[in-house]
């Protein structure tokens, strides 16, 4: 087990992970209001690869993801489509695990959803209002900032200057602007409420956080994650609203970098959307996962066709290594090497692929350095390629693109032929493609995936491989 350190962001300093407790991951998942984008994804993919290579070092770890159902823009959404809002909620909920289930990465060990938390939620403001660090008002709760000296510590911002973007009409409200809400009365054309001693009403989207984790992980755990646009307010609300109470919070804040497309910002209310399936449906599940591992956790990665392509042209170099270095005939690499061995003779430690291996393992260790450790996959894809044949390679390669999401490479032409009528659905899904007509390609997508299909886009375009 070698030591694994992140970038907190609270403190500003790399932090050792505790190899001697369960390491709780939580990681703040999406507003189920539409589907989801790619930049959703981004922390889907990075806090799924971080606790499968925390796994594979032998830390015992638990990632807990959440699910918002209950939000302002759920009930917007929701009356546009003409559905009431806990039903459309369930389907966008129902669409995001299809979507991240795409991926490929596995799910988490917990996907706790807010209407779920409820009663768990009622109890923690409940308490913050009898230690004097919130207040009702008008059927509303609002947390009472500057009864929490530290507030603004990890986004390391003064009371004074934060803005908690606060819906309007809530001002006379509220004792300070600053203060924000922890419930919120029910208010007219809202569908769906819950008891609590402050009247009907729903929790507002800070105070679930606090309780999910509580409730998943325990007081205090090991890494909070999520989007660096929610280290505030979302963030550092959730710490004053934990700490206030008197229960202890994470001892590490993980935040990843947002997705842009020409500079912006992705957001659905930006919209410049690029929804997740759809780049799924264009691109194929493995080259999504290698775009979305290319850049450092921590920065901004850019999106856009080029970026996308050189993840294609990535993905099809480690499809183009296995299909000539596993053998030939052989389709890819053997159960045995894609569990990363040989079933013979163990690799030697001190050959050129098992150092390369460790130097792998060692930049994911080092903040979960991805572009580091992709460079050492590569660097042995090149060694092997000028090789007649470099022992161990193939068992290096698979074990390394097995830790970040990428095994199915392994095996890159799968076992038989394509039946005529999956070819032909093959032939009009290319066709909508060329025309635009993306709703249409992704029906004949999930046909074929109803077919037992998968389809992989490479440099020569897409073929159909059984799944």
């Amino acid at each position: 087990m070698r030591e694994v350190r992140i970038r907190d962001t609270l403190s500003g300093a790399l932090q050792s992970i505790d190899p001697e407790h369960e390491v709780g991951i939580y990681a703040c998942g999406p507003t189920v209001y539409s589907r989801i984008h790619i930049g959703n994804a981004r922390p889907f993919v990075v806090f799924s690869l971080f606790a499968r290579f925390l796994r594979s070092e032998g830390f015992k770890t638990r990632l807990v993801v959440n699910v918002t159902d209950i939000n302002d823009k759920i009930y917007v959404a929701a009356a546009r489509a003409g559905e009431p809002s806990a039903k459309f909620a369930a389907e966008m909920t129902a669409a995001y695990v299809s979507d991240t289930d795409a991926l490929g990465v596995g799910r988490p060990d917990a996907e706790p959803k807010a209407t779920e938390t409820v009663e768990g939620i009622v109890e923690l403001i409940a308490d913050l209002i009898e230690g004097e660090h919130a207040y009702e008002s008008g059927g509303d709760v609002y947390f009472r900032v500057r009864s929490f000296a530290d507030y603004g510590k990890l986004s390391n911002r003064r009371p004074e200057d934060m803005d908690q973007g606060e819906e309007a009409g809530t001002a006379g409200l509220k004792e300070e602007r600053l203060d924000f809400a922890l419930w919120k009365a029910t208010k007219e054309g809202e569908d769906t409420s819950w008891d609590s001693p402050w009247g009907p009403g729903r929790p507002a989207w800070h105070i679930e956080c606090s309780v999910m984790a509580e409730q998943e992980l325990g007081a205090s755990f090991a890494v909070h994650g999520g989007g660096s646009d929610l280290v505030f307010p979302h963030h550092e609300n959730e710490i004053a609203q934990s700490e206030a109470a008197g229960r202890p919070f994470a001892h590490v804040w993980m935040h990843n970098g947002m997705v842009d497309t020409g500079g912006e910002k992705m957001s659905k209310s930006e919209g410049n959307i690029f929804q997740l399936k759809e780049a799924l449906n264009r691109y194929g599940r493995e080259a999504v996962v290698a775009y979305l591992i290319s850049g450092h956790y921590r920065q901004p990665l850019a999106f856009g066709e080029l970026p996308m392509e050189e993840a294609v042209a990535r993905v099809e170099r480690i499809r183009n290594f296995f299909r000539t270095q596993a053998g030939p005939g052989s389709g890819g690499a053997s159960p045995e090497q894609q569990r990363g061995g040989s079933g013979e003779t163990p690799p030697d430690p001190d050959s050129g692929p098992a150092r390369r291996v460790e130097a792998f393992r060692d930049a994911l260790a080092d903040d979960f350095n991805t572009p580091r450790a992709m460079a050492e996959l590569f660097e042995l894809i090149a060694e092997a390629n000028r090789e007649d044949e470099l022992p161990g390679a193939v068992e290096a390669v698979s074990e390394m693109v097995e830790l970040v999401g990428l095994g199915t490479l392994s095996s890159p032409d799968g076992s038989g032929e394509a039946d005529e009528g999956a070819e032909r659905l093959m032939a009009e899904r290319d066709e909508a493609r060329a025309a635009k007509d993306f709703a249409r390609a992704d029906a004949i997508r999930d046909e074929l995936v109803s077919m037992g299909y998968e389809i992989r886009d490479s440099a020569d375009g897409p073929r159909l491989v059984r799944r």
